[in-house]
């Protein structure tokens, strides 16, 4: 359609196809690929079905299915972010199952035809018992995998260890027929990968107040005849080297992902395999991500990049990588591999997260699973620029910018539209470059988004990502109020119509943003940390409760910093409208943050609105949330920025 034929109507006023209910039905990802059989398994999301996560199996023939129905949930608890919820192998052609229930955190048995049966029992102390990265050991009719056990009601009472579970289910109603596999402790442990030969395993192992992106141990261990580990030691990483990832090659050789030259590269026993300024690993958010898979012809099934990821295939002996060809610009770090196969999750910012297989013998990379169809006209999806932005001092700051786009709608002349800039979570963590139709619900509308992986984020080597140490608070809110001030000095933005969002991490950078900078005109906190020092004294989970030590500083020592830096102590600053939207049964960033800081803004007159959301963790998985959540935000901005947006209920702003 030529410009002369184009509706002319102000930014954010556009019609728009892409509607909250059609976002929340794609939002979420497949996940956990992998190989049963010649059959492709993987979980999907539901949002339509409570948010639960359903376990898909694709046939040979190409037929899919999912095994189990409503209200079965394949997830883990385990560090809250979860993990690795399923195994499963075919015998006689017939699979079984190994799989975690989200409701009650059991392991559960189940073959096609049949009902699940637990395998492990509930505890009723703390959180209870909770199990990730399951691996079946048929011979000894076991199931080995993480054990999390809860030994009191504190956050902290908790320990980790290796374990292998009966699948005879004698220990469905017994704590003590579940074996553990070593006496050694540390407070973190991923699951164990046992040698081709049986022999030997491997595992990574960490402590507080490290984090894993932090310092690491590969572990090795002798597997003796009575199945317990035996003589474990370190065998790479340390207190300032992460090792994100080990796997056996079917040789014999230990493979793992370290990122002891800035980057995380690839190394077969100590000796690089690949030495590039990219990421062969990342963030170990959730216990079995892989971004490497060894073959069995002695190649490796890659995932690297810096920035955004492809999928390649190296070759250990020289050093190549051959990628594999298609649409896909981002790839999950969840491999599997069977013989010349390789399943992975990629997306792009034209096509959602789908199961792609690489066949290796004849190079051709294929979307196999939860393929992407396109719910509407792709005229309406924005077009991404990635952009490297100046920071303070000089540094660069990457940058995603999504500028409002419409197929048959532009702006009256001399306007400039409102932009939102999105703060990720994490934060050590990264957007990632793919389709988001929750990003297009806004550009469709007029208002441009612009996702910033500001310094802390990964994927840029360890220098970038330890640009947070000790400054979180401020290096993100600096470089967030960097690409906001640039879209407006530069002509892109309006720069008196620009909001900033985020969730989580990327609620505490929105909520620090509006509090310390005058650059916003309103921002949308989304389940956030606002108050350090509740964190620092047990107001969180596990995993986390000692994080702040690197993004803030050791509490005992600069305990000040804590409270300057807390959103919460800034509350009374706060000039601006915004919304805060909570779930109820969030363990990592809980209700009492957002009830406390809005005690603290009521009265000053400043508009604003709370939204609750019942059976909500830390991330918001049911559609109704979904669509109430982004309506929510809209109106928001719809009021701020003097839109007309009939289509959207009213938010009513309290003062």
């Amino acid at each position: 359609m030529g410009e002369d034929t184009m509706h002319r109507a102000p930014y954010g006023t556009w019609p728009s196809p892409i509607d909250a209910a059609l976002a929340a039905a794609h939002d979420g990802r497949p996940d956990w690929v992998g190989y049963v059989g010649d059959e492709t398994w993987w979980t999907e999301p539901r949002p339509g079905e409570g948010g639960r996560r359903a376990l898909i199996r694709r046939r040979a023939d190409g037929t899919e299915e999912s095994l189990l129905p409503a209200p079965w949930n394949v997830r883990t608890r385990v560090i809250e972010y979860g993990g690795r919820p399923w195994t499963a192998e075919s015998r006689g052609g017939a699979p079984l199952v190994v799989f975690a229930h989200f409701a009650d955190q059991r392991l559960y048995r189940y073959e096609p035809g049949g009902e699940p049966r637990p395998l492990t029992p509930l505890s009723p102390v703390g959180g209870g018992l909770r199990w990730a990265e399951p691996r079946l050991d048929l011979e000894r009719g076991e199931v080995w995998c993480v054990l999390e056990e809860y030994t009191g009601d504190d956050p902290g009472d908790v320990r980790r260890v290796l374990a292998a579970v009966p699948l005879d289910g004698s220990a469905a109603e017994d704590r003590g027929a579940v074996r553990e596999l070593t006496e050694e402790r540390h407070r973190f442990v991923t699951g164990p990968r046992i040698s081709p030969d049986g022999r030997r395993a491997a595992w990574l192992a960490w402590d507080h107040p490290r984090m894993p992106w932090e310092g690491t141990e590969l572990r090795v261990a002798e597997v003796g005849a009575d199945g317990t580990l035996h003589g474990a030691h370190t065998v790479a990483g340390g207190e300032h080297e992460a090792v994100a990832q080990a796997e056996w090659a079917p040789d014999g050789g230990l493979l793992y992902s370290s990122d002891r030259g800035g980057w995380w590269n690839l190394y077969r026993d100590d000796v690089p395999l690949c030495t590039r300024e990219e990421e062969f690993g990342g963030p170990l958010w959730q216990l079995g991500l892989r971004w490497f898979a060894p073959l069995d012809s002695g190649l490796i099934a890659v995932v690297h990049g810096k920035g955004s990821t492809v999928l390649g295939i190296l070759d250990p002996e020289s050093g190549e990588i051959v990628d594999a060809a298609g649409p896909w610009t981002e790839f999950a770090a969840n491999l599997a591999v069977h013989g010349g196969r390789v399943a992975a999750i990629g997306a792009s910012p034209r096509t959602a997260y789908e199961v792609v297989e690489l066949d290796t013998v004849t190079g051709r990379a294929r979307a196999v699973g939860a393929r992407h169809r396109d719910p509407v006209d792709p005229a309406y999806y924005p077009e991404p620029q990635i952009r490297v932005f100046t920071g303070p001092d000089g540094r660069e700051v990457h940058a995603q910018v999504f500028s409002p786009h419409h197929p048959e709608h532009t702006s009256p002349d001399g306007e400039l539209p409102p932009y939102v800039i999105w703060a990720h979570g994490g934060p050590t963590s990264r957007v990632p470059l793919v389709l988001d139709l929750e990003i297009a619900y806004f550009t469709s509308r007029g208002i441009g988004v612009a996702e910033v992986n500001y310094g802390g984020s990964t994927g840029y080597g360890r220098a970038y990502r330890e640009r947070l140490r000790e400054q979180w608070g401020v290096v993100d809110v600096e470089d967030c109020a960097a690409v906001a001030r640039a879209l407006a000095e530069e002509g892109t933005a309006d720069p008196g119509r620009l909001a900033i969002r985020g969730g989580s991490a990327g609620g505490w950078t929105t909520a620090a943003s509006l509090t310390t900078t005058g650059v916003y005109a309103c921002g949308t906190i989304l389940y956030p940390v606002l108050d350090l020092t509740s964190w620092a004294s047990g107001g969180t989970h596990d995993f986390e409760s000692r994080y702040m030590e690197s993004l803030i500083g050791p509490f005992t020592e600069v305990p000040t910093r804590y409270t300057e830096r807390s959103p919460a102590s800034h509350a009374d600053r706060l000039a601006v409208p915004f919304l805060m939207l909570q779930g109820l049964d969030d363990v990592i960033c809980p209700p009492v943050q957002c009830e406390e800081f809005l005690a603290r803004v009521q009265g000053k007159g400043v508009p604003h609105a709370y939204l609750t959301f019942e059976g909500e963790g830390h991330g918001f998985r049911r559609a109704d949330t979904v669509i109430r959540a982004l309506e929510a935000e809209l109106s928001l901005y719809a009021q701020v920025f003097k839109l007309d947006v009939p289509d959207v209920p009213r938010l009513e702003l309290h003062r």
